[in-house]
């Protein structure tokens, strides 16, 4: 018994910081995320062209897991009706909505608006459709949440120097976040298996793709081909592909509840991103409602 359990605890710490190191590189990808999007306006290309980009690459990337592992393909044990929902959901419309308020609203805003707004519309939503109730810990951590994002929205629209046309982006972002938090409740109802969905929404993405090249701008011809490789490795590939097995390995190693513990990193790494990337700096407003979101998100995720 004492050689099992000294060999046991070598391998749980490996296990601890194995999943310790996929939640913070699955955080610094998506922290990184709004800022390559709002890169993508500097250097020309549309909403459209990045949305293409991405769901092009992942898809080439994922179609040898997806012959192996979806039957029927591409759905899976999804079937056509959910895969298709959740495709509407968070697939290429979802990405779309994303990279398209990234034209308008800094970076800052889609990292603290969006993972920020989620747990809320989530717990709104459960309740409404399924009768649960929210603790007192998590009402309060989303208090504090929907405080920090009323200081983004001062910001933009009451203060001395509003930022024009940011609030569109805002409201696309508030979009994004009601995707998201639907897409997650019926993935949770349906019991979903998370590559199989990632495969589905991506596959499925790529029939809708035709039709934002036919209806929307399209500047990948005018556009410098870095500026083009930049979106498609790190939208595609990172975003795309990596994320997806970061964050899936950080579950299957601290289990999902600790997995979400690194969620509000987010921000500071876009905030941290957008200055030396961007030189987008954020004002002592949107600072202060970035503190209020992470502090709130921490309090709501720990919360039973």
């Amino acid at each position: 018994m004492s050689d099992f359990t000294s060999s046991a605890a070598p391998l749980a710490r490996r296990r601890l910081w194995l999943g310790l190191g996929c939640g913070l590189l699955t955080s610094l990808i998506w922290g990184v995320q709004a800022v390559v999007s709002r890169q993508s306006v500097a250097d020309g290309l549309s909403a459209a062209d990045v949305t293409i980009l991405r769901f092009a690459v992942a898809s080439l990337l994922l179609l040898p897991l997806a012959l192996r592992r979806m039957r029927p393909f591409p759905v899976g044990a999804l079937g056509w009706r959910r895969a298709l929902i959740l495709t509407a959901l968070a697939g290429a419309p979802y990405a779309l909505v994303l990279v398209g308020g990234a034209t308008f609203a800094p970076a800052l805003h889609a990292s603290v608006i969006v993972p920020g707004l989620i747990p809320v519309m989530t717990v709104a939503l459960a309740f409404a459709v399924m009768g649960e109730r929210p603790g007192l810990w998590r009402m309060l951590g989303l208090s504090l949440v929907l405080a920090g994002i009323a200081a983004f929205g001062w910001e933009t629209f009451g203060s001395s120097r509003p930022q024009e046309s940011a609030w569109i982006g805002d409201l696309l972002f508030v979009a994004n976040a009601v995707m998201w938090s639907v897409f997650g409740l019926l993935a949770r109802r349906w019991g979903c298996d998370a590559i199989d969905v990632t495969i589905a929404t991506c596959l499925l993405s790529l029939l809708i793709l035709p039709v934002f090249a036919l209806t929307m701008p399209m500047r990948l011809g005018d556009s410098a081909w870095p500026a083009i490789a930049l979106q498609a490795l790190y939208q595609g590939a990172l975003v795309g592909v990596g994320a997806l097995f970061l964050y899936t390995k950080s579950v299957e190693l601290l289990g999902a509840a600790r997995a979400t513990l690194f969620l509000p990193l987010n921000p500071v790494v876009t905030a941290l991103a957008g200055v030396a990337l961007l030189g987008e700096y954020p004002s002592g407003i949107e600072i202060a409602g970035m503190l209020l979101v992470i502090a709130g998100m921490s309090v709501a995720l720990r919360a039973r």
